[in-house]
């Protein structure tokens, strides 16, 4: 039976007009859709990621630095926060970034968890304490009946809150790229100009950074490895969390999934295009002068790896009992 089957295959793949797919060997590869382990801890994390009432002005959410309806960022060189102040670096998407090996540009958070927590706390962010926000959870009779639905106990503290997020935010996978479609071996899956555009991309190095399946988010890089890059903006980059100089600079290369979706680029957000963001690219890290031609060829590739966008039904946000404390964002 064995030896019949393989003979099979082989009349398959021999017939004209026959196509059987095959994934290519390639250092990118195809995003897995997820499987969700526990949706009532995943719809929890819903709410609590669109809910402004866990700032101190009840009017931020995490989806307002991180906006689902615009590629998982909020398209500004770095965001708004609290009284308006503004942020001291590009909000980088959160689609896709639990691929990454950690969270923030200079990876200070360990896993998704650990960075849901941060934003809270910030006094440039959502500027409320974990204590505080818990605090207005608990007030939210629906919430609490949620928490103890999903963790077994009304008691509501940062924890939970962070771990619920951090199950949303799991989610938030782009599969079915075109990109992706062609490493699964459909070939009319990208113009001839997307594969040359691919083929460059390669041959520059930029594969050594954007591999695998998020097509970055592994490793730290120096921002300007071959030419200094200029910027007027504060970050130093990895060296805010070891300390070692020589980490200065040092950022989390950021993925590139969906990249035509999420500009401006780069931790100051100081390139406006995909045309400027390879130019420079190929300039300070490789030190390469792209022609007009082969720039709009890496471009027409980055488009590529545009995937299916998280589909959902907006959460309906409990409502606030009597004790919940009531935004004043002009305070």
């Amino acid at each position: 039976m064995k030896t019949r089957t393989a003979i099979l295959w082989i009349v398959a793949l021999c017939l004209p007009g026959t196509w059987v797919a095959a994934q290519r060997a390639e250092p990118i590869q195809p995003i897995t859709p997820v499987t969700v382990a526990d949706p009532q801890m995943m719809e929890l994390g819903k709410k609590l990621y669109f809910d402004p009432r866990l700032s101190k002005s009840g009017f931020i959410s995490c989806n307002s630095c991180h906006n689902l309806s615009m590629g998982g960022s909020d398209n500004l060189s770095t965001s708004i926060g609290h009284k308006w102040q503004q942020g001291p670096i590009n909000a980088p998407t959160v689609l896709n970034s639990s691929l990454s090996v950690a969270q923030f540009w200079d990876g200070r958070a360990a896993d998704l968890k650990e960075q849901a927590g941060g934003p809270i706390a910030n006094p440039g962010e959502m500027a409320f304490t974990h204590e505080l926000a818990v605090a207005v959870v608990a007030s939210i009779p629906q919430y609490v009946n949620d928490f103890e639905k999903v963790f077994g106990t009304r008691e509501v503290d940062i924890d939970k809150v962070t771990r619920a997020i951090a199950a949303f935010e799991e989610t938030l996978v782009t599969p079915n790229s075109r990109f992706d479609k062609w490493l699964l071996g459909d070939d009319a899956a990208l113009t001839a100009t997307e594969v040359e555009g691919y083929t460059l991309f390669k041959g520059s190095g930029c594969i050594a950074c954007h591999n695998g399946p998020a097509a970055g988010g592994k490793a730290f890089r120096k921002m300007g490895l071959v030419e200094p890059y200029r910027t007027d903006n504060p970050a130093q980059g990895r060296v805010a969390v070891t300390g070692r100089d020589a980490d200065r600079f040092n950022f989390k290369v950021p993925t590139i999934r969906n990249v035509e979706l999420t500009y401006p680029y780069f931790h100051d957000g100081a390139a406006d295009t995909l045309t400027q963001a390879v130019e420079v690219m190929g300039r300070v890290q490789h030190g390469r002068r792209y022609s007009d031609e082969d720039n709009a060829k890496i471009v027409a590739f980055l488009k590529t790896l545009t995937g299916d966008q998280p589909a959902f039904a907006l959460p309906q946000l409990p409502p606030s009992s009597d004790k919940t404390p009531r935004p004043n964002p002009f305070k």
